[in-house]
């Protein structure tokens, strides 16, 4: 009976790490450009087209017309949640939770993000002052784009969602946005804000978080690049298979060779 030797396929190449990272950069940085021009132009219509001031007005009025002891209740205690002390907190939970997973990158931006997305909206309020047309008795003052509450509402479930465990991450951005959609709302029911100035807000929030990722991405490039401590111990690691697939190759080379000559 002849044998036949049987050579083991050698090993895939390893899939290029950095340039995934690289387009996850790239990625996030163009979506921070978007968000950079989609927050001029919500402050351009509702700065100078009239037309957009006053269905932002009207819009405005509806939403207070849903009003009423309860749903004032329900809303002034959302809108606590998000008042400074409670929201530094809230950012401090995230942080430590990044920590506790040995997650620092992320913690250093969950912080940053937290922080300055609200802390920005507000910078911008005196800058971009604008009036705003009336709807009947409801008025906003001038200094209100964008809203600091929906951004940090935003920012704290976007940041909630980064740091999620792959399998309920999904379940976390989905609770996050409703928790962001909600805030938005009860801003308009209590007439704090214009609805431009909660998809401002928004933006904001979208805006600095797509930094963060882009600086995330580009830190991990670096982590991953040849001559680094984590690719060093990668390259290690990958020897080990390597060399027991070549042995298997040579002891099934020699057992065929023995089978041919009739050894038993």
């Amino acid at each position: 009976m002849v044998g036949q030797a049987y050579s083991a396929a050698p090993p895939r190449a390893a899939r290029p790490v950095g340039g995934d990272l690289r387009h996850g950069a790239g990625r996030a940085l163009g979506v921070a450009a978007l968000c950079t021009l989609a927050l001029t132009l919500v402050w351009v219509v509702a700065e100078l087209i009239p037309a957009a001031q006053v269905r932002d007005a009207i819009l405005l009025r509806h939403f207070t017309l849903l009003s009423g002891p309860r749903v004032n209740t329900a809303a002034n205690a959302l809108l606590d949640v998000l008042s400074p002390l409670p929201l530094a907190l809230c950012g401090l939970a995230l942080v430590l939770f990044a920590l506790s997973r040995g997650r620092r990158r992320e913690a250093v931006a969950v912080a940053l993000v937290v922080a300055l997305a609200p802390l920005s909206a507000d910078a911008l309020k005196p800058l971009l002052a604008h009036a705003h047309a009336r709807a009947g008795t409801v008025h906003i003052g001038p200094a209100s784009w964008p809203s600091g509450h929906s951004t940090a509402a935003l920012a704290v479930a976007l940041c909630a969602t980064l740091l999620a465990p792959p399998r309920a991450r999904k379940l976390v951005a989905v609770a996050g946005g409703a928790f962001a959609l909600a805030v938005g709302g009860a801003l308009l029911i209590r007439a704090w804000h214009m609805p431009s100035d909660v998809l401002g807000g928004y933006l904001m929030a979208v805006l600095w978080m797509a930094l963060a990722v882009a600086a995330l991405r580009v830190l991990e490039r670096r982590s991953a690049a040849p001559g680094s401590a984590t690719t060093g111990s990668a390259t290690a690691g990958s020897a080990a298979p390597g060399s027991a697939t070549a042995g298997s190759a040579t002891a099934a080379s020699a057992t065929g060779r023995a089978v041919r000559s009739g050894v038993p």
